[in-house]
């Protein structure tokens, strides 16, 4: 059976108040924020951006999902979690700073935000899943404890998955710092020394102290955590990841989006932004390039089929498989079949246009 996808157009040319308007419009036709009941506790989990990057969905837009969700009843409350990499997403304070400093204030979302810390037991939980990678998944116990889950997610290119949208916000942005370790950590970078300029640039970024410098750098494999921080900073190349290791990561992401959803029947929601669609997550803390026109925004109640439905209607916006095209070692297929099998949701949708 075909799972529904709601989906309103938005042009580049379209200015904010016409795209919080066409939200409200889709939000409502939808019905994806019927999963809330009244006084249920709602976990809105978002990307809040990393410094420098301007990718994340726009909290003005944020917040109309946000108010929409609190004249359900809900008491909610904006969230990500903390990162592996080094920055200021790393420790629960300054990645609350952050996402201020970006704008996601009370002010405009309306909520506040709750970023759990999980150097903390309490707030963290174990989900016995006995998945074909992941026996146990390390995941924030503020997702699993909320009797709602919104995910709002920015749909764009990445590096190690092809591209990120509902299952990778699920899946790599509810787990812990450990449980981003456990699907990163077959991605240790090869070295190759006759490149490498001594600048230590990657020691700078690696948030294991897993590189060392003499003449050359050395990196120590069981100290790797493969964040791939020291790949996007070598000015040479002289690390870098073998990218058909990503298969793997993917998989990996599926199964902690089932370990997140499993207990969530008809209480996640998700709503996926394909809108500034850039070539990499939003977590460089760069400007990356946009790889394709804004294409609109989409609602389902079924993780797989959204993302099925974004990529393939981006892929039509740009008259070829522009994630494909732009990241050729990465095929986000696996991402979306293993999904399907595991029971996440259905590759076969319905576009209803509204």
């Amino acid at each position: 059976m075909k799972s529904k996808v709601y989906f309103t157009p938005v042009g580049d040319s379209d200015n904010k108040e016409t795209v919080k308007e066409k939200l409200k419009t889709l939000i409502n036709k939808s019905g994806v924020l019927n999963i809330i009941g009244p006084g249920d506790k709602v976990a809105a989990k978002i990307h809040f951006g990393e410094e420098g990057n301007t990718g994340y969905v726009d909290p003005e837009f944020a917040g109309v999902i946000c108010r929409e969700a609190k004249v359900k009843g809900g008491q909610v409350s904006l969230s990500d979690a903390n990162v592996l990499y080094r920055g200021k997403r790393t420790i629960s304070v300054d990645h609350m700073k952050l996402a201020l400093e970006h704008g996601f204030t009370r002010s405009v979302t309306g909520v506040d935000i709750v970023i759990p810390d999980d150097t903390k037991k309490d707030e963290t939980i174990e989900v016995v899943i006995n998945q074909k990678h992941i026996k146990t998944a390390k995941v924030g116990r503020f997702f699993m404890d909320c009797d709602s889950l919104l995910l709002i997610s920015h749909f764009k290119g990445h590096m190690l998955s092809g591209f990120g949208g509902a299952i990778k916000n699920v899946g790599m942005g509810c787990a812990t710092r450990q449980g981003k370790l456990a699907q990163h950590n077959s991605l240790a970078p090869a070295v190759y020394v006759d490149r490498c300029i001594a600048c230590g640039a990657c020691m700078a970024v690696c948030p294991a102290s897993a590189l060392t410098l003499t003449d050359k750098i050395s990196l120590d494999t069981n100290k790797c955590i493969g964040c791939a921080n020291c790949v996007g900073v070598c000015p040479t190349f002289t690390l870098f990841i073998d990218m058909r290791a990503g298969n793997e990561v993917q998989e990996k992401m599926a199964e902690y989006a089932y370990a997140v959803l499993n207990g969530k029947k008809n209480k996640a929601g998700f709503i996926n932004f394909a809108m500034k669609i850039n070539k990499e997550c939003d977590c460089w803390g760069q400007e990356n390039p946009r790889i394709a026109p804004d294409v609109g925004i989409f609602a389902s109640m079924d993780p797989v089929a959204i993302d099925q439905a974004s990529y393939d209607m981006v892929n039509k916006a740009c008259k070829e498989d522009i994630f494909r095209s732009t990241h050729p070692e990465q095929d986000g297929d696996v991402q979306l079949s293993h999904a399907e099998k595991i029971g996440l949701g259905s590759r076969g949708y319905e576009i209803v246009e509204v």
